[in-house]
């Protein structure tokens, strides 16, 4: 059956930074929303590209060479095997499409690592 998926709607139905929520599948990827606030961890993915896709706020996505700064509408692909860390200055709104095996810490296993995702 189709469902017609309200990101507003979704985004409003959760408070938590950092912690993804499974909002549906497209084959073998996930489609995750995500509230940013302040810094994440340095880490990559092995064998997983990223796409980060922000809705509502402003990302800035840090390299090990450089940061790209990202505002509603703008998104950005990590190739698997970049370290990257997010940086959140306000909330920001962020779609991800990824692999429906990414951990969202990837290599770094902390308290911020979502081992199971909610679907909302």
């Amino acid at each position: 059956m189709l469902e017609k998926i309200d990101l507003a709607r979704k985004f409003a139905a959760f408070q938590d930074a950092w912690s993804p929520k499974l909002v549906g599948d497209v084959n073998d990827c996930a489609i995750k929303l995500v509230k940013l606030r302040g810094e994440f961890v340095w880490h990559h993915h092995a064998r997983e590209d990223e796409l980060f896709l922000v809705v509502k706020g402003r990302l800035r996505m840090e390299l090990r060479d450089g940061a790209l700064e990202l505002g509603p509408g703008e998104l950005v692909i990590v190739p698997r095997g970049v370290e990257h860390r997010p940086v959140a200055l306000e909330e920001t709104h962020v779609l991800l499409v990824e692999p429906a095996t990414t951990l969202n810490t990837g290599d770094v296993h902390d308290e911020r690592t979502v081992e199971r995702l909610e679907r909302i």
